[in-house]
């Protein structure tokens, strides 16, 4: 049962897996915050030893403290709380050297974690990089952390959002071999998308009527069914209905030159790509340090840093935290419109 929170915006964030770099960019993140007037005040669920761990390597100002359900959050100037949910050996919190023991410890932090967001005992919550690889090793057949949150919450139909400073996009596919995307793009398919990003955009970004660009799947959009016809036969009639329901959609736009940009930047508030790279490319090329993986369709707000684990350079005080800001940065934003929203609506 959610309950709405009192007091100011808490978000939750998740360690990710213990041998890779999530926690350093927590505690540089937490760093970075903790001067911010304003910002929300944030709980790590993690483990306690390796948040110490990292906070001492890092000469960190933000002292860790083990932080229990129901106590006072305390402000990041006075210390970063820390809900413990694992106790990992030596062995299984040593940075780079990723263990079944720790994969598993990550699941339960993503668990715990969307179990407090689904109750509304926090307000957002950020996901710390984990390894497919090993979540799969440690018994969690998902093909991500997406997949989890959606079956915990029991949601059918969700969706895969990047958002950066200049460009938000959402993907109709997302993990599936390039050979398997023609058979996915359905009218369906490419409608839902539409509906969620427009309503993403209406209840976290305050755009009443947001402009939404529709890539094509082929070059040139198919050229009039000469590259291949998903564009007449899914695509444009994705975008005839959504314009019926009142979304402010247009496409298929040519994707090589969809994202070129004019003095006033792109001519859409998001766009929606067919498949993976169609997007992302774009994306990271323009926004790598500041890209945010947001999940729409879910019952809360989700957002994650848009990298991995970075296994090859956990330990080394290597990782910058720039996606990490702005994944917090997003929620607590994304969390205060909605906030706002439902107060008015009361």
């Amino acid at each position: 049962m959610r309950v709405k929170r009192k007091g100011p915006l808490l978000i939750a964030v998740t360690m990710g897996d213990p041998a890779g770099i999530g926690a350093e960019v927590i505690v540089k993140a937490a760093g970075a915050r903790r001067e911010r007037r304003g910002a929300p005040s944030m709980v790590v669920i993690g483990d306690l030893g390796v948040m110490r761990e990292t906070s001492r390597r890092l000469r960190s100002r933000c002292a860790v403290r083990r932080w229990q359900p129901g106590e006072p959050i305390a402000t990041l100037s006075e210390a970063l709380p820390v809900l413990a949910a694992s106790e990992l050996s030596a062995t299984a919190r040593h940075p780079g050297r990723p263990s079944v023991a720790g994969a598993h410890a990550a699941y339960d932090y993503i668990m715990r974690g969307a179990q407090m967001a689904m109750r509304g005992e926090v307000d957002a919550l950020v996901t710390g990089p984990i390894s497919k690889e090993w979540m799969n090793r440690a018994g969690h057949r998902y093909p991500g952390q997406t997949e989890v949150l959606a079956g915990l919450a029991k949601v059918r139909l969700f969706r895969m959002m990047f958002a950066g400073d200049a460009l938000k996009l959402a993907l109709v596919t997302v993990h599936i071999a390039l050979a398997d995307v023609p058979a996915a793009i359905n009218v369906k398919n490419v409608l839902d998308t539409i509906r969620l990003l427009a309503r993403h955009l209406r209840e976290c970004h305050g755009l009443a009527r947001p402009r939404i660009g529709v890539l094509g799947l082929n070059p040139h959009a198919g050229e009039h069914g000469l590259f291949g016809d998903e564009e007449r036969r899914a695509i444009a009639p994705a975008v005839r209905r959504a314009g019926r329901e009142g979304i402010d959609a247009f496409g298929p736009l040519a994707p090589d030159s969809a994202f070129l940009r004019t003095q006033g930047g792109f001519r859409f508030d998001a766009a929606v790509a067919m498949y993976h790279d169609q997007g992302l490319i774009a994306l990271k090329t323009l926004e790598f340090d500041r890209a945010v993986n947001v999940t729409l369709g879910l019952p809360f707000i989700r957002t994650s840093p848009d990298h991995g684990t970075a296994f090859e350079i956990a330990g080394s005080a290597a990782a910058r935290p720039s996606s990490m800001i702005a994944a917090l940065e997003y929620a607590g934003r994304a969390a205060m419109m909605r906030a706002t929203a439902e107060r008015h609506a009361a």
